[in-house]
């Protein structure tokens, strides 16, 4: 069968700080001979790339290895969405390269809790659905994933990607909150989700089954895809722990809805349906 990996980053300290990495494992430079070398092992075919800092240069960065490794298949980047002036200009820039395909800024590290509904932001958001491109929003819960509802509403015509399922909460509370704004989020139809980025303490799947049940229930598998989330998941065992534990859960559907999950989605909202052979 085949898998797309829909969340694969890759950095490189030479080209950006990355301020947010913290000293440890983290603190290093990824590439992509090594991320060949993890998705090998674990028999994944293709790969999208995804930005790791809002910046020229990651996003530059990561069209650059694109341009290099056909497995490849995909990237997601950023452009400045709060100035539609310079995010057209990006865009029109990015879109130059093939395998440009999606947009993402990192809304858990913004400091305005509005950032999804600034005008300038919906109008740029605007122009991405104008162009078919979907919009990937990160750790959303629990500032943004509520308003991730809001934003589908007003811009109907746009794909909204909730990576990690919105980072779902372990405590009780907290997880039955962030249950009840995923079904916000997915009942509005332009909406998608990525099984990827469910690390946590402790990191199995009977602890981990809980997120992907309820994001089954709410999305169902048309509208969810798998994401490896690497190098993130150093911190939990390196990529064959995730691959494990999360096509454990996926393995759990039938054929069809696997397919869906691991290729059928990804194909959909990237408009990346090319294999390597």
């Amino acid at each position: 069968m085949n898998v797309v990996d829909t969340h694969l980053h890759l950095w490189d300290l030479t080209v950006s700080d990355y301020a947010w990495i913290p000293d440890g494992p983290l603190h290093a430079t990824f590439t992509a001979q090594q991320a060949r070398s993890e998705l090998d092992s674990a028999g994944i075919d293709t790969a999208i790339l995804v930005q790791a800092e809002d910046s020229e240069a990651d996003t530059r960065f990561l069209l650059d290895q694109a341009a290099g490794h056909d497995w490849i298949s995909g990237v997601v980047g950023w452009v400045r969405l709060d100035d539609p002036g310079t995010a057209e200009r990006q865009l029109d820039r990015w879109q130059q390269h093939a395998k440009f395909r999606g947009v993402r800024h990192l809304v858990h590290d913004d400091p305005r809790d509005e950032f999804l509904a600034l005008p300038e932001v919906r109008r740029s958001l605007a122009m991405l659905a104008e162009r078919g491109l979907p919009f990937d929003v990160p750790d959303a819960w629990p500032r943004h994933l509520a308003r991730v509802a809001d934003l589908a509403d007003a811009v109907p015509e746009l794909t909204i990607v909730v990576d990690h399922l919105g980072k779902p909460p372990r405590d009780l509370a907290a997880y039955q909150a962030w249950r009840g704004a995923l079904r916000q989020v997915a009942a509005r139809p332009n909406t998608v989700a990525k099984i990827s980025g469910l690390q946590a303490e402790p990191f199995t799947v009977e602890a981990t089954r809980p997120a992907v049940h309820d994001a089954l229930e709410a999305f169902g598998p048309e509208r969810l895809m798998y994401g490896g989330d690497w190098p993130m998941t150093v911190l939990y065992g390196g990529y064959a722990r995730s691959w494990e534990i999360l096509s454990a859960l996926i393995g759990e559907l039938s054929e069809t809805e696997q397919a869906r999950v691991l290729a059928g989605t990804a194909d959909a909202v990237y408009g990346t349906p090319e294999r390597v052979t």
